[in-house]
């Protein structure tokens, strides 16, 4: 853990000064505080960041009013520097917006904890606490961060979040490295940066992410779709959350029970009129083009049916795969598959191995993937160990007729 004082960073030409001191340094731990409550984007206000040597938050909107942060994001984004950061998610994409691309390569602790042993989505204090001894003071869980001037408790706190990043990084990396995992994890770290760049590419594949959307019918599923399209469109346009153009619910409203005419807008429920005399138009003329769209337009929605009786149960049998697999190698079960690719896998009637599922793909393909292809086509054999009631696999021996 570093313990060189830190700086609260206000002004381009301080900015300067502490590019200079992390220039040589081979790796950066990141995080960032924001406020996403008014704005289509979250509005960055502190980017922390700390080497062995040096420790700063950099007050972002100060700064960025003082000229601008142009070095500091060639600094982040020089790919001869490894940038550590946990549950980075959000922290990329804002840098992405700021900075023009994603930093690489980086390190999500909380992603490569799931591979040794601490758990899903292990919390960064959990973590800190579990590796260090150290608990963190969380007083300052709901500081509002755009509030100036900053106290310096919520300053301390803020910079507790890269105090032990590098030192958890270190210990994670040593693990993985004698497991034998660190190209699992940088599988993973790709299909991170993966999902950040198609966040932002793709405004058409957002109604994926509104609860109650795979169970419309295919042309009510396209409505959705193209609403929230627009949706994406006009918030960002405003800059404001998308529920504050409209909420999820009244999008899925509008998709199960279009209107037959703009008028009609206004008997929805939910949907504010402030809205409708803003965007009534436009609104009504997006139901519409997804209205006459064709069938091959529409959205690729799974068949939901009943279990046939052959599979009764055999998707729970996975599930037990999975875990003792999980416990077994001491990894996280959600970081090998879920139960939606589980239910696809048992569905498909033939040529189960080339399925397009993260299971059956790289190390999860290794580590359980084809256990679960064999004992789907029934060339396993299992049984509990009485002793440790683990779950126990061989193959089977075959059948004969009598």
């Amino acid at each position: 853990m570093m313990s060189t004082p830190s700086q609260y960073i206000t002004s381009a030409d301080a900015l300067r000064g502490l590019c200079e001191q992390l220039r040589d340094s081979p790796r950066l731990a990141l995080d960032t505080e924001f406020v996403g409550e008014d704005s289509f984007v979250p509005k960055l206000e502190l980017i922390q960041v700390a080497t062995e040597q040096a420790a700063a938050i950099i007050d972002f909107p100060a700064v960025l009013s003082d000229g601008g942060l142009d070095e500091f994001w060639e600094l982040v984004c020089d790919e001869g520097v490894q940038k550590v950061v946990h549950a980075g998610r959000q922290d990329l994409d804002l840098f992405a917006v700021h900075a023009g691309q994603i930093p690489k390569p980086f390190f999500d602790t909380q992603i490569a904890a799931a591979m040794v042993g601490f758990g899903p989505q292990v919390a960064y204090a959990n973590l800190v606490q579990r590796v260090h001894g150290r608990r963190l003071d969380k007083a300052h869980t709901f500081t509002n961060w755009s509030a100036r001037p900053l106290s310096q408790d919520q300053l301390a706190y803020a910079l507790e979040d890269v105090t032990f990043l590098l030192a958890i990084h270190d210990h994670l990396h040593s693990k993985l490295s004698k497991l034998g995992r660190l190209p699992w994890v940088h599988e993973e770290f790709a299909r991170l940066e993966g999902a950040v760049g198609e966040a932002r590419r793709e405004p058409h594949e957002r109604f994926q992410r509104i609860r109650g959307w795979d169970q419309l019918k295919p042309k009510s599923a396209a409505v959705l779709r193209d609403l929230a399209a627009w949706r994406e469109g006009e918030a960002k346009r405003r800059n404001v959350p998308r529920s504050r153009v409209v909420r999820d619910e009244v999008l899925l409203q509008l998709a199960r029970h279009p209107p037959r005419q703009q008028d009609d807008l206004r008997k929805v429920r939910g949907l504010h009129s402030s809205e409708i005399d803003r965007n009534g138009e436009s609104i009504f003329a997006t139901i519409q083009a997804a209205l006459l769209l064709p069938p091959s337009a529409w959205p690729v929605l799974s068949k939901e049916r009943k279990p046939e009786p052959e599979f009764n149960g055999v998707v729970e049998l996975l599930q037990a795969i999975v875990k003792a697999r999980a416990q077994e190698e001491e990894i996280a079960p959600t970081m090998l598959t879920t139960t939606a690719d589980l239910q696809e896998l048992v569905d498909a009637k033939s040529d189960r191995g080339s399925l397009d599922l993260p299971v059956l793909k790289g190390w999860r393909r290794v580590l359980v993937g084809d256990l679960l292809l064999g004992a789907i086509d029934g060339k396993l054999a299992f049984t509990v160990d009485p002793t440790t009631r683990m779950i126990r696999w061989s193959p089977s021996e075959p059948t004969t007729d009598r």
